[in-house]
């Protein structure tokens, strides 16, 4: 066994001794979340972690070993049942259903037995997938944790563990500076936090900061707003895995939405977003450049499709729900909640692979 693998393990079975030893690492304290689901004022929010039914069908996934790259404008979407069914029943476990636990731990186990996505292509496209649908599998894991046994955790970290650290991969291009990093980051930091690794929790530390260094004064990040009528697309996806990074700095106490690098701070991105949403032609001087725009080449013509909720059963806001529950001050905040009451929150539950799962039912109050 190599040694990285050792010593995670030891930290494994170290974090599943005690209670106090779990609490704060993750992308949610998932204790504290899952007394706070049996509290009576958290009626509705349990509601939501239990909204979608546990589909039987979903035992009879058959794993498969490899994710590959899409001809022309697309991601490989092979393993989005498979994605799926570990955020429903992810949530669903949180809020006490057993028989979804179960669910959840035989299907994770099935396939780290059968080591799915080991042989995913090394091409960026085909790691994008795997990044997204890595991030939901990490997390069912923080929720599963108490429940398993040793033997349990080593086969599941054995087969987890590789697969993330594969994703912190050069490709030599722009995907290792803009969104597609910003995920990979993100993940890394998410699995850092769940087995102690100070190493890969500082990839998506380091890479909240430089991406605060490297927008522009008025919040836009050049990668993501030349993306044409998908500018703002770009900006939502970004946002969302500062968000995950933020959130699994908040569990140890540390504070990111508020940190400071030069003019930019969180809001100031967020603000751009929500500016480009009221008024879309404030990313045209950027948007016009057209870079890879997908079925949409007009820039003038802004995809705010992310503002509802998919035909998939995703919504790509589902990043706004932690903010919801952060009383914060500033214009951002005010304007983010106005939109999440007016556009959003009726889609509730909000479920995302960006954000690792069922939002509603990780932060929602």
């Amino acid at each position: 066994m190599k040694p990285v693998l050792i010593v995670l393990l030891l930290n494994l079975l170290a974090i599943g001794s005690s209670h106090a030893q779990t609490k704060g690492h993750g992308l949610f304290d998932v204790e504290a979340r899952r007394a706070a689901l049996g509290q009576s004022a958290f009626t509705s929010v349990r509601a939501a972690c239990l909204a979608i039914p546990r589909d039987p069908a979903w035992s009879s996934l058959k794993p498969f070993d490899r994710l590959k790259a899409t001809e022309g404008y697309g991601t490989d979407g092979t393993a989005n049942d498979y994605a799926w069914a570990v955020m429903v029943l992810t949530g669903r476990a949180l809020a006490g259903d057993a028989a979804s636990e179960v669910s959840l731990r035989d299907l994770l186990l099935a396939w780290a037995r059968a080591k799915a996505f080991t042989d995913t292509e090394v091409e960026h496209d085909a790691y994008y997938a795997l990044k997204r649908v890595l991030l939901p599998t990490v997390v069912a894991f923080s929720v599963l944790q108490r429940g398993l046994d040793e033997g349990q955790k080593w086969m599941l970290a054995d087969w987890i563990d590789p697969l993330v650290r594969k994703t912190d991969r050069v490709f030599d291009g722009v995907v290792d500076r803009n969104n597609h990093r910003y995920l990979a980051d993100s993940l890394l930091m998410t699995w850092g936090a769940v087995v102690k690794d100070e190493a890969l929790y500082a990839k998506g530390y380091d890479r909240y900061r430089a991406v605060l260094a490297e927008a522009r004064p008025d919040g836009s990040l050049a990668l993501e707003t030349r993306r044409g009528a998908r500018a703002l697309w770009y900006m939502r996806q970004s946002l969302a895995s500062l968000t995950v990074m933020a959130e699994v700095a908040a569990t140890r106490g540390t504070d990111l939405y508020d940190l400071r690098v030069g003019e930019v701070n969180f809001d100031r991105i967020a603000s751009y977003l929500l500016n480009g949403i009221a008024e879309p032609n404030v990313v045209m001087a950027y948007a016009s450049e057209n870079y890879i725009p997908g079925g949409e080449t007009d820039a003038r013509r802004q995809d705010l499709g992310f503002i509802t909720k998919r035909s998939h059963g995703r919504h790509y806001m589902a990043w706004a729900e932690p903010l919801m529950t952060r009383d914060r001050a500033g214009l951002a905040t005010k304007r983010l909640k106005a939109l999440f009451v007016r556009n959003i929150r009726s889609d509730r539950p909000l479920i995302d692979e960006f954000v690792g799962g069922n939002a509603t039912c990780f932060w929602g109050r």
